[in-house]
């Protein structure tokens, strides 16, 4: 389930049409207007961010109108949360240690008579 959503997200396309619907929905058509792609080629992105849960798409005559699922991309936010946690209070802990370690001096604070025992 989130790895769909990463593998929709791992294309800039993609990501540049749910930056665009983050603005409000938007006709496929109007979606692949900024890409140098064909309309066919667009409909496989479009496809890939539906089946992802990312966007929803609805047929109204000839227009296919596209909107962000914001839940869907919510559980992104979830799990990056949860990545940022733990890469956090890991990050406090060695900065805990490493203030705790007594000091190593380096080369440059030894005495050279001792350098060389």
């Amino acid at each position: 389930m989130l790895d769909d959503v990463f593998v929709a997200l791992a294309d800039p396309t993609r990501r540049a049409v749910i930056r665009r619907l983050g603005e409000g929905p938007a006709s496929v058509s109007e979606l692949a207007r900024p890409f140098a792609i064909t309309l066919p080629s667009f409909l496989k992105h479009v496809r890939m961010l539906e089946s992802s849960g990312l966007v929803r798409t609805a047929k109204s005559g000839r227009v296919r109108m596209c909107t962000l699922d914001r839940e869907r991309l919510a559980v992104v936010d979830g799990w990056l949360a949860e990545q940022r946690s733990v890469w956090e209070e890991r990050t406090h802990r060695l900065a805990v240690f490493v203030a705790d370690s007594p000091k190593i001096p380096d080369s440059a604070e030894i005495p050279e008579s001792q350098e060389q025992s």
